[in-house]
């Protein structure tokens, strides 16, 4: 079934669930905003999902040599997010780095991103459907 789908179908679910992790990770850095000693997280993903899917074939380096191997993307479901402490933030007087502030716009940016993705798949679903039905 996995004929099914296309790369942009595979992509946008890739996002969908990226974008969950990254809802998950600054929700529990606003629910630790009180916590002393708490390292806030952060969530990357963007650019492996980027090499992934390569569209256009544009990051796509040669190979001279069968042993050699391709440097540009690989299949979307072999992307892994790289969650780890956030180093662009300043530690508070308590050791705590979460920067409120910042967490409840990343959140509110990334609840957009997140349901613009499934609407963009709800899209993509309902045309298989009316092609499935054949419009009936």
């Amino acid at each position: 079934m996995s004929g099914l789908f296309d790369k942009t179908t595979n992509s946008l679910g890739a996002a969908i669930n990226f974008r969950q992790l990254k809802q998950n990770v600054a929700s529990a850095n606003i629910a630790n905003a009180e916590t002393p000693g708490y390292k806030a997280q952060k969530v990357d993903f963007e650019q492996a999902l980027a090499r992934a899917v390569d569209i256009n074939g544009l990051g796509r380096a040669s190979i001279d040599h069968a042993d050699h191997v391709p440097a540009h993307g690989g299949s979307i479901a072999n992307v892994r997010a790289d969650v780890y402490d956030n180093p662009d933030i300043a530690m508070s007087n308590d050791g705590n780095t979460v920067d409120l502030e910042r967490e409840m716009a990343e959140l509110a940016e990334n609840t957009l991103i997140y349901r613009a993705a499934i609407q963009l798949i709800n899209k993509k679903l309902a045309g298989l459907a009316y092609a499935a039905t054949e419009g009936r």
